[in-house]
């Protein structure tokens, strides 16, 4: 869910609305009605028991990607005419017809250019387009790069306006190849010989004010980055990150995410600067200062070590936020590893079993059907060694694994194998101390633990699929013979028992206090 949310938020997408909830009547046996097109997100799967702070998670950026304005420099055109001039019998889909015609070349090399970008066609420039300076600004969104992904035709309405958009100093650049004709079977040889006269006084000569690309790949990196500054420079470059960022009037905010089911180090620099930067966490809401590098030129520099499919939220601002207090530097006693003796019980008014060792709860032939909660406890002696200013502790559930990617007919799968299957919610001697549902599987417990005994418990949810893989499947076969096949239930072949609990290791790891909290 997180993955797939996070790479909604940089297509630009700002606003989530639930829906597809399976409705059960009551006395319907577990886990209830399902819809065949929708996600289960209700109560009946038990990883329920941390949908509040996925909500939570997505509700915070939600909310701070609506503030201000996008902040995308370069805009590309969208060649609807040459996409509707090759549609034949049975291939008229317009989306599919631009993908063709664009390629994936031009989008990914702007990004890696680190820049962000719309797309506009021309009955936006026709309705909402207009120049100010160096700038072709479409409704509240300015641009100051235009790119032509090897257009063929255009309007010359749209030409001219481009033309004037070079000459007030904006940047235009074609791809591949120059625009040389007027599109539709209307358009007059006068049109025709516009559209060629404006490409040789854009693109030809010996100083021309625009710029062609011949080959995507190997010079629009290169020609974007001599032309403007980047929004956001990595080093070393990483497709894998992606960035979306919002500029109100008094803040410059970066949402800042890997994509990759890989942990991804490297630095960013920003097109900021003269300004204080925070860590605003969107799983936590946790606001920390962020330690800059010494800027160079116009921008900040500031180091990112990224979980798979981890986010982070970078904001500048005027405000001076509250300063860490500079603790005494403290020698950190090593980590306690609490892998072993776990009493857990499963479902409720369950005696409990000793776990000696982490393992499926699929292993225990008894419980391999098992869809619900599973509670750990254990108790555990924390030296006061441990507790002292300048050491803060962080109980940590593993890291997981990368696993190979593999073809699929529908939906969307983070290639991920985790340390807890699939959810889990944490108490510290009683007192809840947060949920971990996703990388990094550890959160901050030193405010609860005390020295001497303490009591952990972990409650873990997995999925309902496995209680589903040990009974009977729905059989629509009578619903097909009255009203059809209206629909095929979807991943029906993946109804299998799947890895369930911790897996760990568990361990209470000491960090310096200002990693406490990152």
């Amino acid at each position: 869910m997180k993955a797939e949310a996070d790479r909604h938020f940089l297509e630009g997408i700002n606003q989530f609305v639930g829906h597809g909830w399976p409705y059960t009547a009551e006395g319907v046996g577990y886990p209830g009605w399902r819809f065949y097109a929708a996600a289960v997100f209700d109560e009946k799967n038990p990883w329920w028991i941390t949908m509040p702070d996925i909500a939570l998670y997505l509700q915070r950026l939600s909310f701070l990607l609506r503030q201000g304005e996008p902040v995308n420099d370069v805009t590309v055109y969208l060649p609807n005419s040459d996409a509707w001039s090759h549609f034949s019998p049975s291939h008229v889909d317009l989306i599919e017809a631009l993908r063709e015609r664009i390629g994936s070349d031009v989008v990914a090399r702007i990004l890696e250019s680190g820049f962000n970008f719309d797309f506009f066609d021309d009955t936006a420039l026709q309705q909402i387009g207009n120049l100010e300076k160096n700038t072709l600004v479409l409704g509240p969104n300015h641009y100051r790069v235009v790119v032509l992904p090897g257009v063929e035709s255009i309007p010359v309405d749209t030409f001219h306006k481009l033309e004037e958009f070079v000459h007030a100093g904006g940047i235009l650049i074609a791809t591949r190849r120059l625009p040389n004709t007027a599109p539709g079977f209307s358009a007059t040889q006068a049109e025709h010989n516009e559209i060629r006269d404006i490409s040789r006084r854009l693109f030809e000569g010996s100083s021309p004010p625009a710029r062609l690309v011949r080959d995507e790949n190997q010079q629009l990196r290169a020609t974007l980055t001599a032309l403007l500054s980047p929004d956001v420079s990595l080093s070393p470059v990483v497709a894998d990150i992606g960035y979306v960022h919002r500029k109100t009037t008094d803040a410059d905010i970066y949402l800042v995410a890997n994509t990759s089911n890989l942990r991804q180090q490297f630095k960013a620099a920003f097109r900021v600067k003269g300004m204080h930067t925070e860590w605003w966490n969107p799983l936590t809401g946790h606001v920390s200062p962020a330690t800059a590098e010494a800027s160079q030129g116009q921008g900040t520099t500031v180091s990112f070590d990224l979980e798979p499919y981890g986010t982070r939220v970078l904001v500048f601002s005027k405000r001076t936020p509250p300063q860490r207090r500079k603790s005494r530097t403290t020698r950190l006693p090593a980590a306690m590893d609490l892998s072993t003796e776990w009493q857990v019980s499963f479902g409720e008014n369950t005696a409990s079993v000793s776990m000696d060792h982490l393992q499926s709860w699929t292993e225990n032939e008894a419980r391999r059907f098992f869809s619900g909660l599973a509670t750990y406890e254990k108790s555990v002696v924390v030296p006061q060694r441990m507790l002292q200013a300048g050491i803060a502790l962080r109980l940590d559930l593993g890291e997981g694994k990368a696993i190979a990617e593999s073809p699929l007919r529908n939906g969307m799968q983070a290639w991920f194998d985790p340390p807890v299957r699939e959810a889990a919610v944490i108490y510290i001697n009683d007192k809840k101390a947060g949920s971990l549902w996703c990388p990094p599987y550890s959160l901050d417990v030193t405010s609860l633990l005390r020295a001497g005994k303490n009591k952990i418990k972990i409650i873990v949810g997995n999925l309902a699929v496995n209680y589903m893989a040990g009974h009977p499947l729905p059989d629509y076969r009578l619903l097909n013979l009255r009203y059809g096949m209206r629909f095929q239930a979807q991943d029906m072949d993946k109804i299998q028992a799947v890895p369930a609990g911790l897996f760990g290791p568990i361990r209470l790891i000491p960090v310096s206090p200002d990693k406490a909290m990152d």
